[in-house]
C-alpha cells in the first residue's frame, strides 16, 4: 500500500464531531484565546511575511471570524480548537489586513514545504470552505441554506423542505496499467490539451452503480481500448481540490492492443522503467509529486516506496 506519506491525508485532528453539534460548545470555543483561526481567500491560504500560513488566535481570531462569509471548526489538536474562516467575499487586500498576511497562495505550491499535518488541515479546511460556498441554496427547491454543525451541514430554508446537505465527496480512480508482457511496462496517456510530451497515468470518476474496480476496467477501456485484467487496490488520497477522494489502483491488461477514443485521449503508449526515470528524473514527469498518481508511478518506477 502507499497511502502513507501522500500529500493531504495526514489530518492530525480530533474531528469533534460528537461535540461541533453543539452550538454553545462552539461558541465557547470560539471565545477562548487559545482557539485558532486559520484565514483563507478564495480557496488560498494567506501567507504571513514570513512565508507561513496565517494563524490567529485571541481577538484577532474573532475579528476575522466575525468578518468571514463562513468560518467551520476543523477539530481539536488537544485541547485547542482549529477553525477556519473564509474571507472570500472581501477584496483580496481586505483579506490580507485582516488575516494579519503578506500575500495569498494556491495551496498546492505550498504542499512540499509544509508539515503534513498542516498541508493537510490547509486542504480540509479549503474543501470544507469551498462546500459551504457553493452549497447556498438547496438543489430540491432551490431556497436559501443555512450553515449548521460548526460548518458541516446545511439546512434548506424552505417553507415546505428542510432538506439537510451534507459535503458532498466525488471519488474518483487512477490507475497504472501493466502491460501482460514480460517485459515491466506501464500505459501513459496524452489527454487533449496537454502539452506535446504531457503523458499521465489514466483516470476519470466513478459513476453510479459503479464499483471502483469497474470504474478502473471502464474507463481504461473507453478512453484507451485496453481490457484489463486483474485490478489491486493501492491507497487512497484525500484531494480537496475541490471535492475529491482519489483511489489508485495497479491494473494488468490483457493485451497490448490501444484504441484511443480521440475525446478524452489523443495519444497512448507504453513507457519502460527506464523511460519513466528519466522521463521523472530529467524530462517533463508523468504526474505531480502531490498526487497518489505520481506516487504509483514513482514506485513502479522504484523511485518511491511501495
Amino acid at each position: 500500500m502507499i497511502s502513507n506519506g501522500l500529500a493531504y491525508s495526514a489530518t492530525p485532528h480530533d474531528r469533534a464531531a460528537s461535540l461541533r453539534t453543539d452550538p454553545d460548545w462552539v461558541a465557547d470555543r470560539l471565545r477562548r484565546d487559545d482557539s485558532q483561526v486559520l484565514p483563507m481567500w478564495r480557496d488560498r491560504p494567506l501567507l504571513t511575511t514570513a512565508g507561513r500560513p496565517a494563524t490567529l488566535t485571541g481577538a484577532a481570531g474573532r475579528i476575522v471570524v466575525a468578518a468571514a462569509g463562513q468560518s467551520t471548526l476543523l477539530g481539536l489538536d488537544g485541547p485547542t480548537a482549529i477553525f477556519a474562516a473564509d474571507l472570500s467575499e472581501a477584496e483580496e487586500a481586505e483579506a490580507l489586513r485582516l488575516g494579519a498576511a503578506h500575500a495569498s497562495v494556491d495551496l498546492r505550491s505550498l504542499a512540499g514545504t509544509l508539515p503534513a499535518p498542516l498541508a493537510a488541515t490547509l486542504a480540509y479546511a479549503r474543501g470544507l470552505l469551498y462546500w459551504n460556498r457553493h452549497t447556498r441554496y438547496c438543489g430540491t427547491c432551490g431556497a436559501a441554506t443555512t450553515s449548521a454543525h460548526a460548518g458541516h451541514l446545511r439546512i434548506c430554508r424552505g417553507p415546505t423542505c428542510g432538506r439537510q446537505l451534507f459535503p458532498r465527496i466525488e471519488p474518483a480512480v487512477l490507475v497504472l496499467v501493466e502491460s501482460p508482457d514480460p517485459r515491466p511496462r506501464c500505459l501513459l496517456a496524452r489527454h487533449h490539451g496537454a502539452a506535446v510530451d504531457g503523458f499521465s497515468l489514466l483516470a476519470g470518476f466513478v459513476e453510479i452503480g459503479e464499483s471502483l474496480e469497474g470504474a478502473v476496467r471502464r474507463e481504461v477501456a473507453e478512453e484507451a481500448g485496453v481490457t484489463i485484467g486483474e485490478v489491486t487496490y493501492r491507497g487512497s488520497q484525500g484531494w480537496p481540490f475541490p471535492a475529491g477522494l482519489m483511489v489508485g489502483f495497479v491494473a494488468r491488461a490483457v493485451d497490448e492492443s490501444i484504441a484511443v477514443d480521440g475525446a478524452e485521449l489523443v495519444e497512448a503508449r507504453w513507457f519502460t522503467r527506464t523511460e519513466i526515470v528519466e522521463r521523472i528524473v530529467n524530462g517533463p514527469g508523468s504526474g505531480p509529486v502531490d498526487s497518489i498518481g505520481g506516487r504509483l508511478l514513482r514506485s513502479w518506477a522504484g523511485l518511491a516506496p511501495a
